[in-house]
């Protein structure tokens, strides 16, 4: 009742000072205001602004702490990365890597990351399996895919998905060690037949480098093959075996640990590839926050002032109306 009694004192008094006439200045200036305060035009201008803002800023607080996440695992993946090369380069020295063996059945391995927000090594890593099938298909071979990560699975089986002999993701959810990955090669030789294994994987060099990479391990058979045939794999004939074992069943052992190191070895430097690529994109989004930042807060200081100067024009319009 003293709000309602009040609301019509200050009507009833404030009723001689204000005409109804269209030209009286007042009159216009005060029912502008009063427009302007339904609309809320002013406040929600420099609100939105200011939400705009409190949210640009909390992501840039997001992408830094990934950032400094990302450098962490780095620092604790690469020194494995690099100690793993030298399992796989005694293979290359004694084998040699031939990727362009011509064979009927060839299986592509694709490693990529389970997560995104790491650049375009998942897309390259799929780019260049999708070239090496179309290489290495025809009327009498054979090409399919094993997937070990999600982001890659998603891409291929879109236009690939009968091609996909095996898939496997959640790799790295726990520290990678050499007894999960020889574990992983055990399944992929025991479920897959192969002449040739095509492992694509993004070799680490730096945080902002990285090199799309493709390792090729033959089968026993096919390794004898080329060894009777000549060139590199000719000089297997030179060594002498020892402990009784055949040829075939010697060639069989080192095929099957040569994959495991290899592949080994290609999940570290993925993993150290997605790190530093990670690393890289959420400083690039930090920084574009922080210019986002700047360009609102110049937006934000311009509209409010633009408002203050408003209502300052409106209360010296009244009070000069007043006093004519």
């Amino acid at each position: 009742m003293a709000m309602a009694t009040l609301r019509r004192e200050g009507k009833r008094i404030a009723a001689p000072l204000i005409s109804h006439h269209p030209d009286n200045p007042l009159r216009s200036s005060v029912t502008s205001s009063e427009e302007h305060e339904v609309l809320g035009v002013r406040s929600i201008s420099t609100q939105v602004v200011r939400n705009r803002m409190k949210s640009v800023r909390n992501i840039q607080k997001i992408t830094k702490a990934m950032k400094m996440v990302a450098a962490s695992k780095l620092r604790a993946i690469q020194t494995r990365a690099e100690n793993s090369r030298g399992l796989w380069q005694p293979f290359i020295a004694l084998l040699g890597d031939t990727p362009s063996v011509d064979v009927k059945k060839n299986v592509i391995i694709t490693i990529s990351s389970d997560k995104g927000l790491c650049g375009g090594i998942n897309s390259t890593a799929v780019k260049i399996s999708r070239g090496l099938h179309k290489l290495n298909s025809g009327p009498e071979k054979e090409s399919k895919y094993v997937i070990l990560g999600e982001k890659a699975k998603a891409q291929l089986v879109r236009d690939s998905k009968k091609e996909i002999e095996l898939s496997i993701t959640e790799l790295q959810k726990n520290p990678l060690n050499y007894t999960q990955v020889a574990v992983l090669a055990d399944d992929i030789l025991k479920n897959v037949e192969f002449d040739a294994l095509r492992i694509v994987y993004n070799k680490f060099h730096s945080v902002v480098s990285f090199m799309p990479t493709t390792s090729t391990v033959l089968s026993p058979e096919v390794v004898e093959r080329e060894a009777e045939a000549g060139g590199k794999l000719g000089e297997l004939d030179s060594y002498e075996i020892e402990g009784g074992e055949t040829k075939s069943e010697v060639l069989q052992n080192l095929s099957e640990f040569q994959f495991s190191c290899v592949l080994f070895n290609a999940v570290l430097e993925n993993a150290c590839s997605e790190q530093g690529a990670r690393m890289s994109a959420m400083d690039s989004s930090s920084r574009n926050a922080g210019d986002m930042l700047d360009r609102l807060t110049l937006t934000y200081n311009r509209t409010r002032q633009a408002s203050i100067t408003t209502e300052l024009i409106e209360i010296i319009s009244g009070a000069s109306a007043l006093e004519g």
